[in-house]
């Protein structure tokens, strides 16, 4: 499948035409390619059922196991910060 090439104004103001194509899209700035935008198209009614009861099993699965999500994501946030942005522990 070809790629076209376009600049990051002209993407920003086609956006809704890029959507609708099935042709991915390299997006560039100042010439150089920043990003590319694949169309995904619609996702079938099976595709949103299996995400839906997948998303069920893993609610049930974390419940099971007493699992608190937030503090999972809190974990993940402070894992993805710079090291030098990190709390450091507090001596007792």
């Amino acid at each position: 499948m070809e790629t076209i090439k376009v600049g990051i104004r002209e993407f920003r103001a086609d956006l809704a035409d890029y959507i609708a194509s099935s042709t991915p899209v390299a997006v560039t700035r100042h010439g150089q390619t920043v990003g590319y935008f694949i169309p995904a198209q619609g996702q079938s009614e099976g595709d949103v059922a299996a995400l839906k009861k997948a998303s069920k099993a893993l609610d049930r699965l974390l419940a099971e196991r007493g699992v608190d999500v937030e503090e999972v994501v809190s974990d993940f946030k402070a894992a993805r910060r710079p090291a030098g942005a990190r709390k450091k522990p507090k001596a007792a």
